[in-house]
């Protein structure tokens, strides 16, 4: 079965298919949890600035102009509500002089899916990653949330966090050097931060209850 492409999708949302939009809170749920939790919230808080930015996210739906995909102006979005929440988030710019910069350096999360499934011993394990990942001063973190655990290209982490691209490489080069050593024989992307779909399930009915109780249009 073909898909329908995420401009379709939205273009039909627009027409006034407003179911259609659980089909981009579903795709971009993992996405945007995993900033929230790179952000230092908890879990309630997370789920609570997720709902606020899909809600955003609908009723600006109108403004998107597809210059970035859908995936990198949404957690802009989220991002907006991060640094709202706690007034703290702030982007300094590297000074310039970085020259051992290596693009095609090797990911922080490397390895066959089995072998990092064996590596993943238990759920204190997963604990331990994410106090680790959360020990990162919140710059870095970001980098490498958008990066790792979220898959952004360098472009669309620069576009997100309104930073250069050098910064972006800048900045995950130093969180990995400051993660490396305490995870780097236990990781998996899939496994930090972990989404459920029991998670998923509740994003969805909050956020799509909400928009029809409150009868949001789209602008």
């Amino acid at each position: 079965m073909v898909q329908n492409t995420e401009e379709e999708i939205i273009q039909r949302i627009l027409e006034g298919q407003l179911e259609l939009f659980e089909i981009l809170i579903r795709r971009n749920n993992p996405f945007l949890y995993k900033v929230g939790k790179s952000y230092g919230y908890q879990h309630q808080d997370v789920e609570d600035l997720m709902q606020e930015t899909f809600i955003s996210a609908y009723k600006s739906l109108g403004s998107f102009q597809h210059r970035s995909s859908f995936k990198t102006w949404i957690i802009k979005i989220m991002l907006s509500h991060c640094y709202q929440k706690n007034h703290k988030f702030s982007f300094k710019y590297e000074k310039a002089g970085y020259r051992e910069i290596v693009d095609k350096n090797v990911p922080l999360f490397s390895g066959s899916p089995s072998d990092m499934e064996k590596r993943i011993f238990n759920q204190e394990l997963k604990a331990v990653m994410e106090k680790a990942v959360n020990k990162i001063p919140l710059d870095y973190r970001m980098v490498f949330s958008l990066r790792e655990l979220n898959g952004l290209s360098v472009a669309e982490t620069a576009e997100a966090l309104a930073i250069t691209e050098v910064n972006v490489k800048v900045r995950l080069n130093r969180a990995k050097n400051m993660l490396r050593k305490e995870i780097e024989k236990y990781y998996s992307p899939e496994e930090i931060f972990e989404f459920n779909l029991i998670h998923c399930d509740r994003i969805v009915d909050k956020v799509m209850n909400a928009i029809a109780k409150e009868n949001f249009t789209t602008s």
